[in-house]
């Protein structure tokens, strides 16, 4: 068997911010689980459906691996990325790592992974990986994955090479940090304004403030979306909460980023957006389960009212990210 020493096999909330955690503690950087997403402006928001999906996804952050990309370009750190349609070489690429005593960050299919729990399709998962043997790949994922985890070679191989939305071509990447890092408290101010540049300014109507305004119109119609509503609105609701986590489509995450900085800066445009955002985490629960609710009943009113409590989140995300544009270095 073969393991790199010194693992902090913590897991956390986020797939990808707990995959960044390990390569980043391996390196003597230990943030936050909410530092790090906040660090790599994670937040966002999407309304996707299209013909050939069973039900419309609504997601809470940025693209998979973007998150990655924007800690690396403001922490400094030399991020290596490898791809290849080589199952082969993608092996060799880890292995050859792992054997140097550096672990591996990999972007793959989760619904072929030996422990997941939840049998769906995810092309834009992430993991840690710190060893393998003959039969098995030893991981980092998510607390309410395992936390330290481990599948077989096979099932990890079909993962990597999945294809289909947001997959990657067995995407593996490691982390290297400078001699003379950065103070992340110096990126803050950045990352937070770039954010909320982004969700304020989205290309499409499906993305940020006016992704969730769009989600509010059609998720009044989510019961003749589907035959089956008693399973699609649940599952749906259960994505958004369980998924979107630690509850609330990863607001929680950004509202306890925000308080993190609310330490280190005054500044009244990073508390109201806090407030703002503390007050978006509880609605965005009380919005899945009113959906959930909708699909168990049949009974389309509790849809009219998660309909409108989108519209108010809308309008309250808006605010907020209007306020922490306004921020200052």
């Amino acid at each position: 068997m073969t393991t790199v020493k010194d693992i902090d096999a913590r897991g956390t909330q986020h797939c990808e911010t707990t995959a960044v955690g390990v390569l980043l503690r391996h390196q003597g950087l230990d943030l936050s689980e909410p530092m790090l997403f906040g660090l790599g402006s994670g937040l966002s928001f999407i309304y996707w459906d299209s013909k050939n999906m069973g039900f419309p996804f609504l997601g809470g952050r940025i693209k998979p691996f973007d998150l990655s990309r924007n800690l690396a370009n403001r922490l400094g750190l030399e991020l290596l990325v490898q791809e290849t349609t080589s199952p082969r070489r993608a092996w060799d690429n880890v292995a050859a790592l792992i054997d140097a005593g550096h672990p591996v960050g990999l972007q793959l299919d989760s619904y072929y992974l030996d422990y997941f729990t939840s049998k769906v399709h995810f092309g834009g998962h992430v993991v840690a990986m710190y060893g393998y043997d003959d039969h098995h790949a030893y991981l980092v994922d998510t607390d309410q994955q395992g936390g330290a985890v481990s599948t077989s070679l096979a099932g990890l191989a079909q993962a990597r090479a999945a294809r289909g939305p947001m997959t990657a071509k067995h995407r593996s990447f490691t982390l290297t940090a400078p001699r003379n890092l950065p103070s992340p408290q110096g990126q803050i101010v950045p990352a937070i304004t770039a954010c909320a540049h982004a969700f304020l300014n989205p290309p499409i109507a499906n993305l940020g403030h006016r992704g969730i305004e769009k989600a509010g119109k059609l998720v009044r119609t989510w019961l003749q979306r589907t035959d089956n509503p008693q399973r699609d609105l649940p599952q749906a609701a259960r994505l958004m909460e369980k998924a979107g986590t630690g509850g609330a489509l990863f607001r929680n995450l950004y509202r306890d980023f925000l308080a993190e900085c609310a330490q280190l800066l005054d500044s009244s445009h990073l508390r109201t957006g806090l407030g703002l955002y503390a007050e978006a985490a509880t609605l965005w629960t009380e919005a899945a389960a009113l959906i959930a609710e909708a699909g168990e009943s049949g009974d389309a009113q509790y849809l009219e009212q998660a309909g409108t409590v989108l519209r108010d989140l809308s309008r309250m995300e808006r605010e907020a990210m209007q306020a922490l544009s306004c921020l200052q270095e």
